[in-house]
């Protein structure tokens, strides 16, 4: 009877599960359509595994456009789907892979890290070797990253005595030469000798597999690339010269990875300009370039328009380098908030002057002195001229640079959903009507004033404190006996008439909370105090939480969004009251947590 029991139960179980799992699937998808389908058919599917995959379709998009926090709002709900329907591990390893991505492309190391872990343990438990050590190398970059290399080489370490057992494949050539590139940049973050005989060692033992094996592209490509970093390095000109050849001679023919065959072409326009041969090394420079058009990758066409420019100012081309470097110059401020201008400008003034001192010799030579020198007080006066227009130019981009960045940053969004849904579930879970009303009443009175800050150059001290306490208080509500809050102000300050910059203080608040608070086993204080003296409004804001790690970058990102909040609205008072508000953040000497001090000039309703 027991044994019958048994099985029955057992018999039940294998079925429950691949009902599950073949609820976690989606029959329509392929390899070959996977990411051609149209999301949106797949999400009004009632299958939760064709809605899982649209989902991904989604993400997929979102990272590829950049848009990290809409991607991890779709990851989040797939997962919660797969979690729901209990599936494998098989169908999270792609959403994790996501969002290690996601939080490399946020430079949030540590939760990349935590993500590379999960991954590798489903390899593990896979036995898949060959993508546990991929694992342990990622994770071995990523430590390298936030400058822990020896904690990096722990894990590089393991993967190789992983590495050499495995037998001689194209896979087991791979893994070496991303051991060997693991070691290149460990020694070139601590130029310790060893670290660059490991690297040339590793990239020599993943040669030796590539010639006893069928010929692999891929493994072949990568082995060879590391060879041509060690050749560089070395100054073994004709060595990296045979490695690019053939790597080269393997793309063209395929006509294939366009980024391989830009990274070949200017590897060899380096070793031409290293060799001082600055024609061939313009010629391969310019094969470069077309690749990288075909590419479409503005940040790769930049850095081929630098090499260019390189080769063309050692080669006494000044024409062909201004025109190079106006062209990387362009592209860079393009996608970046770099300076601007003045570069160009700067390079524009040396080749000019080139031109100038051609000229000068030409005049000499024909006795036209009083000539030259008008010649030279004419382009000195436009090159003065020029340059105080660009400066112009500089300082208001900047301006509309630093507005846009603060109207995109008025409060993190996903506040306001986790608001709403406690708000829900206070809702649910108590039956005082009065209650409800009043939170709700502060819920869309913080919508409004975010919404309206958009418009708002300054409020009252009391508008703040109004506008803060509502806020801390829907906060409460999410955090039910988490922390408690004091705001106080000084009895001389008129907290009616006196002004300052709307928003400055909630991003310090939101963070104190959202990280401060986050996994202490005590309750949270958060004082904030205003102060006024003679000419100043000072703000200091209090907590009692974890504070910040000295020495760890990664422990204290949490503040960069606030930090760069306050430091934007600072730049933008000082430039139109000609003030010196400023503002510091420090762990709190007298206690636990942090403390923020914000000084402000003294701005007064007008009458």
């Amino acid at each position: 009877m027991l044994k019958q029991l048994f099985l029955f139960t057992t018999t039940l179980f294998l079925h429950l599960y691949i009902l599950a799992q073949k609820n976690c699937d989606c029959p329509v998808v392929t390899t070959e359509n996977r990411n051609t389908l149209n999301p949106a058919v797949l999400l009004k599917s009632d299958s939760p595994g064709c809605v899982i995959q649209g989902y991904r379709i989604i993400a997929r998009g979102q990272l590829i456009r950049r848009e990290l926090d809409s991607a991890e709002t779709v990851i989040n709900k797939a997962l919660a789907l797969l979690q729901s329907n209990k599936c494998s591990d098989e169908h999270y390893l792609i959403f994790y892979q996501m969002l290690d991505n996601l939080y490399a492309n946020r430079s949030d190391f540590k939760s990349a890290i935590d993500m590379e872990l999960k991954i590798i343990s489903i390899f593990e438990r896979k036995n898949d070797t060959v993508n546990y050590c991929r694992g342990l190398l990622n994770v071995s970059n990523i430590f390298n990253e936030i400058k822990q290399p020896d904690r990096g080489m722990e894990y590089c370490r393991k993967a190789v005595n992983i590495i050499l057992q495995l037998a001689p494949t194209p896979e087991k050539a791979i893994l070496l030469a991303r051991v060997s590139r693991r070691y290149y940049a460990y020694y070139e973050q601590t130029s310790k000798h060893n670290y660059f005989d490991s690297t040339e060692y590793y990239a020599r033992k993943g040669l030796d597999i590539i010639k006893i094996i069928p010929f692999e592209k891929e493994a072949t490509v990568t082995v060879n690339n590391r060879l041509i970093t060690v050749a560089l390095k070395k100054g073994q000109l004709e060595e990296a010269l045979k490695f690019i050849d053939q790597n080269i001679s393997l793309y063209e023919r395929s006509g294939q990875d366009l980024p391989e065959l830009v990274v070949n072409f200017s590897d060899k326009a380096e070793v031409y300009f290293q060799k001082k041969e600055y024609d061939m090394a313009e010629r391969f420079a310019d094969s470069a370039l077309i690749y990288t058009k075909l590419l479409r990758s503005p940040l790769t066409t930049a850095e081929t328009y630098k090499l260019i420019y390189k080769i063309a100012a050692a080669a006494g081309k000044e024409a062909k380098a201004l025109e190079a470097y106006k062209l990387e110059r362009t592209i860079t401020d393009s996608v970046s908030t770099a300076e601007k201008v003045a570069a160009v400008t700067e390079m524009e003034k040396k080749y000019n002057q080139a031109k100038n001192e051609k000229t000068i010799k030409e005049l000499a030579q024909q006795k036209q002195i009083y000539l030259l020198f008008g010649l030279a007080g004419l382009f000195a006066a436009i090159i003065i001229a020029f340059y105080l227009r660009q400066q112009t130019l500089k300082n208001k981009q900047k301006i509309l640079e630093t507005e846009q960045r603060l109207n995109r940053a008025r409060m993190n969004p996903h506040f306001f959903f986790n608001a709403l849904a406690s708000l829900q579930s206070f809702a649910i879970r108590g039956n005082n009507g009065e209650a409800i009303a009043n939170n709700l009443s502060k819920f869309s009175h913080i919508m409004r004033e975010t919404l309206e800050s958009t418009y708002k150059e300054y409020v009252t001290v009391e508008q703040e404190i109004d506008f803060l306490t509502e806020y801390l208080d829907v906060q409460k509500i999410r955090f039910p006996e988490k922390f408690e809050f004091h705001i106080t102000a000084d009895k001389n300050l008129e907290v009616d008439e006196v002004q300052l910059p709307a928003m400055i203080i909630q991003p310090f608040t939101e963070n104190c909370i959202e990280h401060g608070f986050s996994n202490i086993d005590y309750t949270g204080q958060l004082n904030i105090h205003f102060t006024k003296t003679e000419k100043d409004l000072q703000i200091q804001i209090i907590d009692n939480g974890k504070g910040l790690v000295q020495g760890v970058k990664n422990d204290n990102e949490h503040i960069s969004r606030a930090s760069q909040i306050i430091k934007d609205r600072i730049y933008l008072l000082n430039i139109k009251l000609k003030s010196k508000a400023s503002f510091s953040i420090d762990n709190n000497k007298a206690g636990k947590g942090v403390i923020v001090k914000i000084n402000l000039p003294l701005i007064y309703i007008k009458a």
